[in-house]
């Protein structure tokens, strides 16, 4: 199966494991995907994930889900840059989220980071997607 947005295939199959209570998904490693999930991770809106690699079989991510009183912690992610359209902004143009209570994830010349440690690191970027 080809895949145009691995990214966006990521973000579907967290949304579509949350709406069904999954405590787990698994979904196709690469570089992108596992610092995104590092931001997702240290953010607070995953547990965590595992690369595992089979002998003969592309290496996976399994993403552990994380849940408040039965509601998933991630209440929407959504994907701001797509390949049709690109999405870039400077540090100083950079969209708050949810009024704050969300993040920003950007990729940026100094790698993938919130929002907030864009602002830091006073740098920009291509806006990947919007959590909260």
């Amino acid at each position: 199966m080809s895949i145009n947005d691995s990214l966006s295939d990521m973000l579907t199959r967290i949304r579509n494991a949350q709406l069904r209570r999954r405590p787990k998904v698994s979904t196709p490693a690469s570089k992108l995907r596992g610092r995104v999930l590092d931001v997702l991770e240290s953010e607070g809106f995953i547990r965590g994930y595992v690369r595992i690699e089979q002998k003969g079989e592309h290496p996976e991510f399994e993403i552990e889900l994380k849940y408040f009183n039965g509601q998933p912690a991630i209440k929407q992610i959504k994907r701001v840059s797509k390949p049709g359209r690109r999405v870039y902004s400077p540090v100083k143009e950079l969209p708050t989220v949810a009024n704050g209570l969300g993040v920003s994830i950007l990729s940026t010349p100094r790698g993938v980071m919130s929002d907030a440690r864009a602002r830091e690191e006073n740098v920009g970027g291509e806006i990947l997607c919007n959590v909260f």
